[in-house]
This record gives structure tokens, sequence and C-alpha cells, in this order.
């Protein structure tokens, strides 16, 4: 902002411009010297003796934020969908309505969530910016699968985990690969190979964490008939929290970046052109973006205990399968940011980083969010386990696979991407003829 000052010996007149200069009072006066915001708080520039402007100054910078963060996208528009939900469980209490309008409700929080971190990863660097876009990209589900715990429904936490990892591995990345193919339908898209690499194994690793207790389940070969597969999956799910612990550290010390982009044939010197061009800064402060963060993750929470809520009855109403909402409507919801954040660096041709969106996304899910439930289930006294049932696990074993090989050559296309969104077609029309066998979700 510019802060144009009348200035007198008792009074200072202020105008806000658009720009990054200011100008502050020299104290006799007749004289007024420029300074540099520089990410500087509003508050310390343009102060007169009255103290008015502090007031006027801190005004203008919420409105600013706000116009920013909220007003300057047409996805805001679905923000009152989120209040009518609540009006309407407090008037009707119509179950089919109430998940609708929350579930359409979270959309544009959950995409400014991703918004408020990729703000916050411009004063982080770009590691650690990728993991806070994948820790708060996948806060959606994390929030509602919290939320299912405490009132038991713990098919609904595993299944809406599983549809996450199901719905970044293959919509969201499938996406990536068939925008980022039409636009640059002239050559193929190159990827970091050895970091696509990483997350596939770890991936791996978690499948093969789900699959035992299903196995021993579905066997019958417990030592402890429903003893020996609950004490299993808890302490798979500690080794597990360690191995993405020991994944951090790899990250974080190990590798300045572990999705530097591949040049495809580009001299230093281009590149180095490429960067000055598109050179990013971000639209909101450090501080703005932490207390956004804040806010948006305070009101996703609170409309997901509605949205958890009327899930059964909404499963009656719409007479759909609740198996089919928890992997593929709320999963969907929830990657918004992903979704968007994978598209449009695709478009930009850096398929690095919507790769470490949409795998990294998977990856910590299935490393993190789904031991950290199991955990916090144990600490709550429910008994959340790793056996997803048959069904689902292999649904989640085929679906790494079927990445996995589209990963191993280090390159993408717009027909990649087509195969992975036609495959999530197929795993949707699934769950959508698919009956859960658990009898129920608190058992």
């Amino acid at each position: 902002m510019i802060c144009k000052m009348g200035l007198t010996a008792d009074h200072v007149e202020m105008d806000f411009l658009d720009g990054r200069q200011g100008w502050k009072s020299s104290g006799d006066g007749k004289s007024a010297k420029p300074i540099s915001l520089d990410g500087a708080p509003l508050s310390h520039i343009c102060l007169n003796d009255y103290g008015i402007g502090n007031n006027i100054m801190i005004r203008n910078s919420i409105l600013q934020s706000l116009r920013i963060v909220i007003l300057s996208t047409k996805i805001s528009l679905l923000i009152p969908f989120g209040p009518l939900a609540v009006l309407v469980h407090l008037f009707t209490g119509h179950h089919g309505w109430v998940f609708f309008l929350s579930l359409v409700g979270i959309i544009p929080f959950a995409e400014r969530l991703g918004y408020a971190t990729e703000q916050l990863a411009f004063f982080t660097g770009p590691t650690v910016g990728g993991l806070l876009n994948a820790t708060f990209g996948n806060a959606t589900e994390l929030i509602i699968s919290i939320h299912a715990l405490k009132t038991g429904m713990i098919r609904v936490v595993q299944q809406s985990l599983l549809g996450s990892i199901l719905s970044n591995m293959l919509l969201v990345l499938g996406c990536a690969f068939f925008s980022g193919g039409i636009v640059f339908s002239n050559k193929e898209q190159v990827f970091n190979k050895a970091a696509a690499s990483v997350d596939s194994s770890l991936l791996l690793m978690a499948v093969m964490g789900l699959l035992f207790p299903a196995v021993l389940h579905f066997t019958h070969t417990e030592l402890h008939f429903g003893k020996s597969e609950l004490a299993l999956s808890r302490f798979s799910s500690c080794i597990m929290l360690m191995a993405y612990a020991a994944y951090l550290f790899f990250q974080l010390r190990s590798q300045s970046n572990p999705y530097e982009p591949i040049s495809d044939g580009e001299t230093k010197e281009e590149s180095l052109d490429d960067d000055d061009e598109e050179v990013e800064s971000p639209d909101i402060s450090k501080q703005e973006a932490i207390v956004w963060l804040f806010i948006f993750t305070l009101w996703i929470s609170f409309l997901s205990e509605y949205l958890v809520n009327a899930i059964e009855g909404a499963s009656v109403a719409m007479k759909i399968p609740i198996a089919f909402i928890s992997v593929i409507l709320l999963p969907i919801v929830g990657n918004a940011a992903e979704h968007a954040s994978a598209i449009i660096f695709a478009m930009k041709d850096k398929l690095d980083i919507s790769l470490g969106v949409a795998i990294g996304s998977s990856t910590q899910i299935s490393m993190f969010g789904i031991p950290f439930c199991v955990v916090v289930g144990w600490i709550m006294g429910r008994p959340m386990d790793l056996n997803f049932q048959l069904f689902e696990t292999a649904t989640l074993f085929m679906t790494v696979l079927v990445v996995a090989f589209m990963l191993q050559e280090g390159t993408s296309n717009y027909f990649k991407g087509l195969m992975l969104i036609l495959s999530y077609v197929i795993v949707a029309a699934s769950f959508f003829v698919h009956v859960d066998p658990v009898a129920g979700d608190g058992e």
C-alpha cells in the first residue's frame, strides 16, 4: 500500500492506494520520508499525533485481506451453503439436505485452505511448503475422520481415508496429467522419477500394513480371535508413523528439494530467464496466512460435525450407499485444494509440484493419517484397526500398482491422465454397487 499524507504539525491526512511504499512523517511537520513496507505490520506506519492512523491502517489491512482471500474468487459464492446447512438442521432436521448443503459448504473453505497454505509456503521454502500443502490439504479429511471416530463410525473413517488416497492417486493425478498433456500436446512432460519412486515405495508399504490384518481376519488364522487383528493394527500403525517420521527427516535434511524440476533440454541460462519471468510473490503476509488457516480449519471442523451426523440419514434419504458417500463424495470435497493446485501447476509445466501434491498427499494419508486415526481411536477406546475389509484393500492394492507403473518412466501425457481418470470411474461404479459386509460402524 502507499500512504499519501498531507502533513501539518498536528494533523495527518491519509489516502490508501496499491503499492509497496509508504510515507512517514519526520516529526517537524514540514517533510516526510518514504519507507518500504517489506512485510512490516501496517499498524506501524502512518501514525499521527492522535493515533487515528493506527486504527485506519488496521481496518484497511483487514478489508484488503478479506478482499484478496474471500472476494477475489468465484468459488466463494458457495460459502452461504454452510450457514444454510445449519439453518436447515435447526428448523427441519432433513438429513439429506443437511448433508448436501454441508458438503457443498465445505468446498470453498477446503479450496481457500489450500490457497492460504500456498501463501504461507512463500515464507517457508519449497520443501517445507510442499509438506504444508500436503498437511493442510488433508486437514479436511482428518477433521471429518476425527468427528466420525468420536461418534463410533469406524467404517466411515476407514472408507473416507481410503477414498482420499484413491481420489488423489487416480482423479487428481489423472486430471493433472490430462490437463498438462492437453496444454503441452507437442511434447511429453517429465518429472523427477527418483522422488516419485520413493513415494510409490511408501504407498506399497502402507498397502502391506493394511493387507496383513485383512488377510488374518478373512483366513481366520488369528492367534486370539478378535484381539490379534487389533493388536497387529496398533503395532503396525506405530511402525508406519515411525517410517513417516523418517521420511520427513529424509526430505527435510537429506535433500534440499525432493521435487526439484527436471529440465527438458533447456540450458541453465534459459532456466534462469524463465525463473525471472515467473517470479511470484505472496498476496498476503505470513501473519495473515496463519490467521486465515486457523479460521478456515475451525469452520471446516464446525461443518464436518453436521456432515458426519447426517451421513446415515442422507444415505437413506438419497438412496446412496454409505460406502459410496464415504469413499467417493467426501474425498472429492476434501481434495478440492489438491485438485485445483495439481491442475494449475501441470498446466504451467510444473509437473513435479503436481506430483508432489497428489502423490505426496496420498503418502501422507496412508503413512500418517490412517495410523494416526488408529492411535487416536486407541486413546478414545474405539477399536479402529487396519482391517479395511477385503474389497477395499484389493482396490487400494490395484490402484497403487497402476499408478506405480504409470510413474516408472518419468514422463506423462494426456492419454496416461485419461487412463487414470477412467480407472477412478470404474472404482466409483464399484463402490456404488458395493454392500459393506460390516454390520455396524461402532462394533
